[in-house]
């Protein structure tokens, strides 16, 4: 089975931060693989633009080095590098002054029929000064968007601020903020589980569903994003953002259509529908813990405290949360959310839990009946599992077994599975919104987020230590064998 590459309209896509890491890790070897693939026509154009200044030449060396350093041998002949780093060029811009303004219009000359797209790879708070300058130095026009990257601000009235800025330049249908996770193959395919299939819709509801597990875990620590994630821990970092938005789709009402704001408006209402947490039940809903020494990826590893410069800090590196969704649907169904860094594995799944069987019909010779459960796996080797219960085959009698319905994309299709930002970054040239985070989900998610950030300062207490290589601390484990279920942690 093959995957179908369909051409984007020529467009010219400026990326602010254009020497950072996010561009050279992410972005360039996201456009290059799309460029290879034949979906970028034209004369389409890529123009990094920073403080820094750098001539072209030299900025399509360090491109060179980055698709060498992070797209795999075999997908980066030379032709290919060649032609993609024609459309790559270098524009010496102060984002935040006045410098370079004049250039940067020259270079993108004056033809309105092409998209023009403003990435913003910067931190957010120059999100607000770089859109004034796009807009004072007239370059914007119809078909002209951007694209901002979070942390969206660090509580609702900090968002509101961001969305201010960038509001008053670009309109709402213009404006792209990006969640990568959105991007990811999986996600999309946990949509045409739901809504492309009779199986599971009619039993996607709290008559059939025990529980929902959504696991984000990470091995690395805070590797240099120190400065940035001591102001920010898990809880902003990852939940306010991925998680909800993963736990969004898969509590979402079927949209009426696949319509960006359809899509949209029915996680703007999980949002909404989420029960509150607060400083009444944090302690009892929520977990929060910090990694200490221990061993990560085969080697000792130090702790936050020492990755962090050796200071004490109360940022919390783990968190888990028991959330529970008040409308017909999902009544009485957990959600357990969990993520944090110096875990024992690196994955992201998502885990529907279907109740047991009312009745068994089976001797005890046969064995236990254990309850049905979908695995979605976003991250390492995506793919989608439905665990099953079945005859184990041979003579002897009846004996039951566990075994799952088992989709690797690696395997299913002969396409490469394409990274996140590829597929985001040419929705943005589309204009289709739908994998894009709307001002108001935004503002509900911090609607929610703040008061258990609050109810935790109230607290005063510091996150439970965990040892680097485990599943967190261990009253992880408690929220939610207290319920009397247990975190999926199964090889895929």
């Amino acid at each position: 089975m093959t995957a179908q590459t369909i051409p984007v309209d020529p467009f010219e896509l400026v990326v602010f931060g254009g020497t950072g890491d996010l561009a050279y890790r992410k972005l360039l070897p996201a456009l290059f693989q799309r460029d290879r693939a034949g979906q970028i026509v034209g004369p389409s154009r890529i123009l990094a633009v920073s403080r820094r200044e750098m001539s072209d030449d030299a900025f399509r060396a360090a491109t060179r080095e980055a698709i060498e350093r992070f797209v795999a041998p075999e997908e980066r002949d030379a032709q290919c590098v060649d032609h993609f780093l024609q459309r790559v060029a270098y524009a010496t811009v102060d984002g935040t002054g006045e410098g370079g303004w004049s250039e940067l219009r020259s270079r993108l000359g004056n033809d309105e029929d092409f998209v023009r797209a403003f990435y913003l790879a910067v931190n957010p708070d120059l999100f607000g000064p770089i859109c004034r300058n796009i807009g004072k130095a007239g370059l914007i026009h119809d078909k002209t968007r951007v694209v901002i990257e979070k942390p969206i601000g660090k509580d609702f009235d900090t968002a509101q601020v961001v969305n201010e800025a960038v509001g008053a330049v670009f309109d709402e249908h213009q404006i792209f903020r990006i969640d990568h996770y959105l991007g990811k193959e999986t996600v999309q395919n946990l949509m045409a589980l739901r809504f492309a299939n009779a199986l599971l819709e009619p039993l996607w509801n709290a008559a059939h569903i025990d529980h929902v597990q959504i696991t984000v875990a990470e091995t690395i620590g805070v590797e240099g994003r120190s400065a940035y994630y001591d102001t920010a821990g898990a809880l902003r970092d990852m939940v306010q953002n991925h998680i909800l938005q993963l736990l969004c789709l898969v509590a979402m009402e079927p949209p009426m259509s696949m319509d960006a704001d359809a899509v949209r408006d029915e996680k703007l209402k999980v949002l909404k529908a989420l029960q509150p947490i607060g400083v009444d039940n944090a302690d009892r809903l929520t977990v929060r813990g910090q990694y200490a020494a221990g061993a990560s990826n085969g080697g000792a590893v130090g702790a936050y405290a020492d990755e962090i410069g050796g200071e004490t800090s109360a940022t919390e590196t783990f968190v888990s949360l028991k959330a529970e969704i008040a409308n017909w649907r999902w009544s009485g169904v957990p959600f357990y959310l969990r993520t944090g860094k110096r875990l024992a594995a690196r994955v992201s799944e998502i885990v529907v839990a279907f109740r047991p069987i009312p009745h068994s019909i089976f001797t005890k010779d046969a064995g236990s009946v254990v309850a049905n459960q979908l695995v979605i796996r976003l991250q390492p080797d995506e793919g989608v599992k439905l665990w099953l219960m079945i005859k184990d085959p041979g003579p002897g009698g009846m004996r039951l077994k566990h075994v799952p319905l088992d989709m690797s994309f690696a395997e299913a299709f002969e396409a490469r599975n394409p990274d996140a930002y590829e597929r985001l970054l040419m929705d943005v040239i589309r204009g289709d919104q739908t994998l894009f985070m709307r001002r108001d989900e935004v503002d509900a998610a911090w609607h929610w987020i703040d008061p258990i950030l609050a109810a935790w300062k109230a607290e005063g207490e510091a996150p439970k230590p965990y040892t680097s290589g485990t599943w967190g601390p261990s009253a992880s484990v408690a929220l939610i064998e207290r319920d009397g279920r247990t975190w999926h942690e199964e090889a895929f």
